[in-house]
């Protein structure tokens, strides 16, 4: 039986360099060897990371928590599942530079162990677009209390999550050319992950 812990809350959240994440402010929510590469929510410098079809501009971010694990929700193109550990009991989600948005924490029973299920809707829409003035993209993250397990990709069909689960995944992890290490935005992007890893 699902129980539901706290009705769901919505806003949206800016996404950057195909992402958004959520982290903890006093530690790392993840191991990275922890996380496979499932095309949609990975485990990079101890931060959670959800990819978006989008480079930039806003998306629609809902948060459910749960006692415990709820059923997979209908209508979605893409769901996967991660295992991560909350050492505050603050796990938020952020813009990769800025502050975490008006959304519930994901730990809602305080620190512990916790298990995420990501869905994801429109990724397809506006693929690599540089920036979106109005959301094209939807994203349901459920979370709940649970041991750890290794990550699962419960529903694969839209075409961006193909596109990045067929790359390694040493490899980078976006469509847009611009991107690239051997780029301008690919080396600020490598830049600004090395600093947010020194902090």
């Amino acid at each position: 039986m699902e129980q539901l812990v706290r009705g769901a809350r919505t806003a949206l959240v800016h996404t950057e360099y195909h992402l958004f994440r959520i982290s903890d402010p006093e530690g790392p929510v993840v191991d990275d060897l922890d996380a496979s590469h499932n095309g949609l929510v990975s485990a990079v410098d101890g931060t959670i990371e959800v990819s978006t079809g989008i480079h930039t501009g806003n998306v629609r971010v809902t948060v459910e928590l749960h006692a415990v694990q709820p059923d997979p929700a209908a209508d979605w193109e893409e769901i996967a599942e991660i295992s991560w550990r909350s050492p505050s009991g603050e796990a938020l989600v952020a813009p990769l530079m800025d502050d975490p948005v008006d959304l519930p924490s994901l730990a809602s029973r305080g620190p512990g162990r916790y298990r995420l299920r990501v869905h994801a809707r429109g990724r397809d829409t506006a693929v690599d677009r540089t920036v979106v003035d109005e959301p094209v993209e939807s994203y349901l993250l459920q979370s709940w209390p649970a041991t750890h397990q290794d990550a699962l990709l419960v529903r694969a069909t839209d075409a961006y999550g193909a596109h990045l689960r067929a790359q390694g995944a040493d490899d980078t992890i976006v469509i847009d050319h611009e991107d690239s290490p051997d780029t301008q935005t690919g080396r600020e992007r490598d830049l600004l992950r090395r600093a947010e890893h020194e902090q």
